[in-house]
């Protein structure tokens, strides 16, 4: 495989040659930018990453032969205008050549999961799924629920949509195979059985009341329960209470009475029809109004074990094909896929798709479309689930819709903001400054857009409070000045934490700029900082106050509130880092050998500041230059 450099280094092709700078070093278009890397580019798979000016990741994406695909994006026009500015905004490409384009697919995935694009199709909220694991790494193994990466010895069945799923299904597998739920050291520590042995959930091997035999004899039970075979283990213990009730052992014909209950209530507790699928995920996507809905029903043992919603983002002209191929990929970059995907639209290169999971899996993928039969009944179910989900997220949208019109009327703006961008600042006299950007538009408080920018320097060695945030807004909006000329959104309303002082500072910086344009606002606290009062300033207008009932008030708070809580939470993690901070470390020179040398011998960083030069010369390994150095640092 064959890597090019960073953006900030001379761009590099696919085979390590450095692509030829402009003439003269004038400013290229980013076409211009492109053909000079499709010069040297090979016909084989690959990888390939788009970046901006400030080293932004614009968009990755793969190729069966690079050199033909990124040709497409050096030609002029043929091009939508998402696509269009991408290419404009394009200052350098790096690419990976990989071996084949199925190794290629799955790199893309995993770069456009940790990367995330602007320009690529985003899963967003990828939390992690709650897993059911059957610890075997000890003589009575444990039942527990399991998030995060697979380190524990055992066998692991899920994904479950929540832990509620989780949480029932353990429940039940209590009731019917009595494994047992509490940690090593509670388990070492028992003396006698706990509360779950007295309601029956519990085998008690903790006190010898089951022996390692009998115990183990449970846990296959419920490993095979939860690999499908349910049929086969609730025969089985029939015949066992049976035979337990003709030796007239009434007792134990009751426990496994109550185990095949339990075995019952999961498996006839499914409102989806399960006919001929054990092992399946389905996956349905709707769209409308240029965003979508994915609805994934996980089916495991041939139960339903719950379903998830993921509102993946993309932009308005992507088509459903296109998202459940992007969504496939990046959903199963860290998770086995099924042997079997049912999905509502067929993805592009499903055979290319299913090989590249079927890799990472270790078995066979097969991602199929049903047109008829119970499949395409289960398909049917998650559609509707899809576009149900859809609409009450829209109409959510649309009462957030309602509170931007009213936003523009209060700012006096042309249309309601489709991103509003709110600054504030955290510090404590000047210690670990820093400045926080959140992000909110139609569809609420845009995470992944948030931003903190530390002050270092000349910004950082004041708590002038104007001084920083002329520092932030410079920073933030030098590079949309840049972007700006090629088609680059700007904010619809920038809203700035505090009074007339920080309103005509970002004016300033907004003017130096030429980005006068953007609307700006201050929210100020009121009188003894109560909520409720604020005073909102805008550029050459008299100061506006809402009243206390006024729904956009309140929105504007909670934007308020989000970007302080960025911003202080950052401000306190910078803190608690310096606070674990040695100062030998800023010691140009000391490593780890001579500070260990130096805490040795003087027993503390405080008494090395407060050594004289004699006393540092004197430490193994510390010459008279080093001390002169470290003396001149505790002492300038």
């Amino acid at each position: 495989m064959a890597k090019a450099a960073r953006p900030d280094a001379p761009p590099l092709n696919g085979a390590g040659d450095a692509a030829p700078d402009g003439a003269g070093g004038e400013a290229r278009s980013g076409p211009q930018i492109i053909a000079d890397y499709v010069k040297q580019l090979p016909l084989k798979p690959g990888v390939y990453r788009m970046y901006g000016a400030d080293g932004e990741v614009l968009y990755v994406g793969k190729a069966k032969k690079l050199k033909n695909r990124v040709a497409s994006y050096a030609k002029t026009g043929g091009h939508t205008n998402r696509i269009a500015l991408m290419i404009a905004l394009t200052r350098a490409m790096e690419f990976v050549v990989t071996s084949t384009e199925t190794e290629a697919l799955l790199l893309e995935a995993n770069l456009i999961k940790r990367l995330k694009p602007r320009f690529n199709i985003i899963l967003r909220d990828d939390k992690s799924f709650p897993y059911i694991l059957i610890r075997t790494d000890h003589a009575a193994p444990q039942l527990m629920k399991h998030r995060g990466a697979r380190k524990a010895k055992g066998a692991y069945f899920g994904p479950f949509a929540s832990a509620g799923a989780v949480n029932d299904t353990l429940n039940t597998l209590q009731k019917a195979f009595l494994l047992r739920t509490c940690t090593d050291s509670v388990y070492d520590s028992r003396t006698r059985p706990c509360m779950l042995y007295q309601i029956k959930r519990c085998a008690a091997p903790c006190v010898g009341y089951v022996d390692e035999a009998q115990y183990a004899a449970l846990v296959a039970d419920a490993d095979s329960f939860l690999r499908g075979r349910s049929n086969q283990l609730r025969e089985a213990l029939q015949a066992q209470m049976s035979a337990a009730s003709d030796a007239l052992d009434f007792e134990q014909a009751g426990r496994l009475r109550d185990r095949i209950r339990a075995l019952a209530a999961v498996t006839t507790r499914q409102d989806i029809n399960l006919d001929g699928v054990e092992e399946a995920d389905v996956v349905a996507v709707h769209s409308e109004g240029g965003r979508s809905c994915v609805q994934v029903f996980f089916f495991r043992a041939g139960q339903n074990w719950g379903n998830r919603a993921f509102y993946p983002r993309h932009e308005a002209d992507a088509d459903e094909a296109g998202v459940m191929t992007a969504f496939l990929a990046q959903f199963y970059d860290d998770k086995p896929a099924p042997r079997l995907i049912l999905t509502s639209h067929a993805p592009e290169d499903s055979e290319l798709l299913a090989e590249a999971l079927a890799l990472r899996a270790g078995h066979p993928v097969e991602i199929r479309a049903p047109r008829r039969g119970a499949k395409k009944q289960l398909v049917e179910q998650a559609l509707r689930n899809a576009r149900e989900a859809l609409a009450r997220q829209m109409a959510e949208s649309a009462s957030q819709a309602q509170l931007l019109k009213g936003v523009a009327k209060v700012f006096g703006l042309a249309a309601p903001p489709s991103r509003i961008e709110v600054y504030d600042n955290s510090h404590i006299q000047g210690a670990n400054a820093l400045g926080a950007m959140i992000v909110a538009g139609p569809e609420g408080f845009e995470k992944t857009a948030y931003r903190r920018f530390n002050m270092k320097g000349e910004d950082a060695a004041t708590d002038d409070d104007y001084a920083m945030m002329a520092a932030m807004m410079r920073r933030r909006f030098a590079r949309l000045a840049r972007e700006r000329a090629e088609g680059a959104p700007a904010p619809g309303l920038v809203l700035i934490d505090g009074g007339k002082g920080q309103l005509s500072t970002v004016q300033a910086v907004m003017a130096e700029l030429d980005l006068s344009d953007i609307p700006l606002a201050a929210v100020a606290k009121g009188p003894d900082r109560d909520a409720g009062r604020e005073v909102f300033y805008l550029p050459g207008k008299p100061p506006v106050r809402l009243p206390p009932n006024d729904p956009v008030l309140y929105y504007i708070q909670r934007l308020r509130d989000e970007a302080h809580r960025f911003a202080i939470t950052g401000h306190r993690a910078r803190r608690q880092r310096q606070m674990h901070d040695n100062p030998l470390d800023a010691i140009s020179g000391i490593g780890a050998k001579r500070k260990s040398a130096l805490l040795k011998h003087f027993g503390s960083a405080r008494a090395v500041a407060r050594a004289n030069l004699a006393d540092l010369e004197a430490v193994e390994g510390v010459s008279r230059t080093m001390a002169r150095t470290i003396y001149d640092h505790f002492h300038e």
